[in-house]
């Protein structure tokens, strides 16, 4: 059976895609080129399944959310609350799994940030 290799994209609808690419880049140091490539680190990813009636999403309207990586939760949470995003105040700590902090982006989707164990 041939199996698929990992995330190969991910796409998003935007009311102003520039401005949204712009924040993802200056608030998160996602440096994706003009054509949407990004280089990401090696490492897990998740890929689950949630009950329709989650609130782990932004909304009941988000059917989907998008998970980072990344190297120092409380520091990357701090550099966000700075830039004035929306960051949620609680964080989550799953043990084996590691901690949560979430944030939502300009145009209204809920973004997990997760840093491994």
């Amino acid at each position: 059976m041939e199996r698929v290799l990992g995330i190969g994209g991910y796409f998003m609808r935007a009311a102003d895609p520039a401005a949204l690419s712009a924040w993802y880049r200056d608030c998160l140091g996602l440096d994706a080129d003009g054509n949407g490539l990004w280089r990401q680190e090696a490492g897990p990813t998740v890929f689950a399944t949630f009950d329709s009636g989650t609130d782990h999403f932004a909304s009941r309207t988000q059917q989907t959310m998008l998970d980072f990586r990344v190297r120092d939760l409380d520091a990357m949470l701090a550099q966000l609350r700075a830039k004035g995003a929306d960051v949620a105040e609680d964080t989550q700590d799953m043990e084996g799994v590691g901690r949560f902090g979430r944030v939502t982006d300009p145009e209204g989707s809920r973004i997990e940030l997760w840093r491994p164990a």
